[in-house]
């Protein structure tokens, strides 16, 4: 039984480490390089109650040094002043076009039809989106992200994370939740094989929208206006990664352990909706990660082929930590890195209480 247990475990450590060394090449490739665009382009921001988010962040977009773009705000049927707020903006920067949606029983509190609005208002064909409560990191976060696009490539993934807070656990946890996603979708993107994207900082032109029929095919799903879009639309050949410093967007994290689990919850029912092999491939990383450190406790509290387990988490350790860090130096989240040995364990645990939750009920909408 002992050699057994054993041998699962090393299995398991096997293919933990397989991913990072052999499709977690994002944080060994150089960053995206910025080159000079000036075609006009359209940020789209969806807000539902969102006043003071947009006060506080709607500067930092305006403020971007490009030469030619236009702001979407959608107002998704709002029940505070976001219309008033946008509309206060709108008289001091004619740049910005409002949307007010009013909530449609057919689409009732459906964001996807607040965004489809949105599409149609914009004059331009290069679309980028971010979230009311997000703010770029730098004023040349357009000119990153519209670098991305040529004429094949009509898809950019972004970086969005969140905004930092010392001395808060669950906000390192979040964060270091947010990373090892991007080095994913980063990752898969740059093998051919791109899955999703975050709404917090992606682009895509108008032309690949309506030839997906926007968000036809999963408009009965509450959530997924960005990566289920991205999962349908995607190919080897039409998207492109964004990763430089400049091209981060932050926004505000969750404060709770119990928020943040609701969100991540709604995040996470939307993968059963993804492409087979995606499914695929994620759930045999998580079972990995999950089994590895379900065997790693049992072995040590039985005291079997101790040594040998220990040299077997250390590898293992040290090659993830490379790959965290690499790709935490890129995406300015190194102060997470030196804790991934106790955010990863804390993350599993999370992981599989959102599983366990999500097969007994179903999560609530965005907002």
């Amino acid at each position: 039984m002992a050699t057994f247990l054993f041998a699962l475990f090393l299995l398991f450590a096997a293919i933990n480490i397989g991913y990072f060394l052999a499709f977690f090449k994002f944080s060994a490739s150089e960053s995206s390089e910025v080159y000079a665009t000036s075609f006009p382009v359209s940020v789209i921001v969806c807000a539902k109650n969102e006043a003071e988010n947009l006060q506080n962040f709607l500067p930092a977009i305006l403020e971007q040094d490009y030469p030619d773009f236009e702001v979407i705000v959608i107002n998704d049927a709002s029940s505070d002043n976001t219309l008033d707020v946008i509309e206060e903006f709108q008289k001091i920067d004619p740049r910005i076009k409002i949307v007010n949606v009013i909530n449609n029983e057919a689409f009732w509190a459906n964001k996807k039809y607040a965004l489809t609005l949105g599409i149609k208002k914009a004059q331009n064909e290069h679309l980028i989106f971010t979230d009311a409560d997000c703010a770029p990191q730098s004023i040349h976060w357009l000119r990153h992200m519209t670098s991305g696009f040529t004429e094949e490539k009509s898809i950019v993934l972004g970086y969005g994370g969140y905004f930092k807070y010392k001395k808060s656990f669950i906000n390192k946890l979040i964060r270091f939740e947010t990373l090892l996603t991007a080095i994913q979708y980063f990752s898969y993107a740059k093998m051919g094989n791109p899955y999703m994207g975050v709404g917090r900082n992606l682009a895509y032109t108008s032309k690949q929208f309506y030839k997906q029929k926007g968000f036809a095919s999963h408009l009965h799903v509450r959530s997924g206006d960005d990566d289920l879009f991205v999962n349908e639309a995607a190919t080897n050949r039409n998207v492109s990664i964004c990763d430089h410093t400049e091209s981060i967007t932050r926004s505000v994290p969750k404060t709770s352990i119990t928020d943040w689990f609701r969100q991540k919850r709604r995040h996470a029912s939307v993968a059963k909706f993804y492409k087979n092999k995606d499914k695929l491939l994620l759930g045999i990383f998580y079972s990995a990660r999950l089994l590895f450190w379900i065997f790693l406790v049992m072995l040590l509290s039985l005291k079997y082929y101790w040594p040998y387990v220990i040299g077997a988490l250390g590898l293992t350790l040290i090659i993830e930590g490379i790959v965290y860090f690499q790709s935490a130096k890129k995406l300015d989240e190194r102060d997470i890195v030196w804790l991934f040995p106790i955010l990863e364990p804390f993350l599993i645990l999370s992981q599989l209480g959102i599983f366990i939750v999500n097969t007994i009920s179903k999560p609530s909408h965005w907002k």
